[in-house]
């Protein structure tokens, strides 16, 4: 196979920064990566002068549906099947070209199906690692409560939606709930532990899943050597998903000094996924989404930045996650996944250094692939992005897809506005 070379002004390696830094794949993974005078493997490497190498950015929480408005349960009921693929493709096509090389897909039956084409090469997408259907009590958060139950859950719905709902009561139930999702291909289970904002009949605060229920879910995807990712908004919930092991805790609004502790004690890591409040706020009642949504939305905005804050003080880990599930029909927000390490940085008070480690190592752990993905270091995948100047002095330059101007995933290059007809 072909040996390759990149070498930069700047190489974050997601660990550390090397001033006139390099990294050198053969096939899809990378050989070397450091300074340009230790670099033996390649002997012409393209030169980026004016650049940062980085890995591979990594959303760790987002919904790949096809919905173009808030209206979610109108577009699935009207809105053809395939139509909803088509679109999906080209927003996945989006996310990849801002830099996003990963993505962990917490909920949409689209990603768990694309994931397949995407390992082929057949589509233009990040690294798919889907949930496919989640796992919800009746009346929980995945419960869509102004539908017929039958027609939430796929094992007893006549239609086909982005968004179904594994729906289970009991320890039982919620076993076979995990074996159908594990059935179905899924790479990880994904559970809901609290209500939430979009959901109208509960609140975030609301704690979801017994013990019980949550022990026979988590064991039934370890036995699989599989991991849970929790949706908790709520204290009584992230409490309860720590306790049952779950150490992937999405959204965390109302994390208290327990939660946090507790946090610690497990090694867990939180996904705050700030984008979506943000976008929600200044958004939301354009593209169409329920006043309720919006109003709890409201409620939850402080709380959650204060509950994060308090995390990163405490030295809990973040990982980067939009919860992005619609884009808009005049504003494409699949691209802009980098709207959650601004708000880290402008918000949390993350440095620049610590956002983009929450994008990459952070996230790869999220994504169940640690010593796989996240850092350019011999032996791991080789992604790679290049950025024009240096965003670990200013992260907005990664802030949509025409400031990145290389993309390489496996190895292979996906986009390079620097050098034309590159291969690796």
């Amino acid at each position: 196979m072909p040996v390759k070379g990149y070498c930069a002004d700047f190489l974050f390696t997601g660990d550390q920064v090397i001033n006139n830094g390099c990294v050198v794949y053969e096939g899809d993974r990378i050989l070397e990566a450091g300074t340009k005078g230790s670099i033996e493997k390649c002997k012409d490497p393209v030169v980026l002068k004016g650049y940062t190498l980085m890995p591979g950015l990594i959303d760790a929480h987002i919904h790949i549906t096809g919905f173009r408005s808030g209206d979610y349960i109108k577009e699935s009921l009207i809105t053809p099947y395939a139509t909803l693929v088509a679109r999906a493709i080209k927003d996945l096509e989006s996310v990849i070209m801002a830099g996003y090389t990963t993505i962990v897909d917490a909920g949409s039956i689209i990603s768990l199906e694309l994931k397949h084409a995407e390992k082929e090469g057949a589509i233009v997408s990040p690294r798919i690692i889907a949930a496919g259907y989640p796992v919800s009590q009746t009346y929980g958060h995945g419960d869509i409560h102004f539908l017929p139950p039958e027609l939430v859950d796929p094992r007893t719905s006549k239609l086909k939606m982005p968004f179904q709902i594994l729906l289970c009561d009991g320890p039982s139930e919620c076993r076979k709930a995990a074996r159908y999702a594990l059935r179905t291909g899924a790479d990880f289970i994904k559970v809901f532990t609290t209500g939430g904002i979009a959901s109208e009949k509960d609140r975030p605060e609301y704690q979801q899943m017994t013990r019980e229920e949550l022990n026979a879910i988590v064991e039934e995807a370890y036995r699989a050597h599989k991991f849970v990712h929790a949706h908790a908004e709520g204290r009584e919930g992230i409490i309860a998903a720590l306790e049952a092991g779950i150490t992937r805790i999405a959204h965390a609004i109302y994390l208290d000094e327990d939660g946090i502790s507790l946090a610690k004690e497990k090694n867990a890591v939180i996904i705050p996924t700030l984008t979506i409040i943000d976008l929600i706020l200044r958004f939301g009642e354009a593209s169409g989404l329920p006043e309720w949504a919006i109003q709890k939305t409201r409620e939850a905005q402080d709380h959650h930045i204060n509950s994060i804050k308090k995390a990163y003080k405490e030295g809990i880990k973040l990982a980067t996650g939009t919860d992005f599930f619609i884009n808009s029909r005049s504003y494409n927000v699949y691209g802009l996944n980098s709207l959650e390490i601004l708000l880290l940085v402008n918000e949390i008070g993350l440095s620049p250094i610590e956002a983009l480690k929450a994008a990459t190592v952070n996230s790869a752990y999220v994504a169940g692939l640690t010593n796989e993905i996240g850092l350019l270091k011999p032996g791991y995948k080789a992604d790679t992005i290049a950025v024009k100047g240096n965003p670990l002095e200013d992260p907005t330059l990664l802030l949509g897809p025409d400031n990145v101007h290389l993309v390489v995933k496996n190895g292979t290059v996906y986009k390079d506005t620097i050098v034309t007809n590159q291969t690796v």
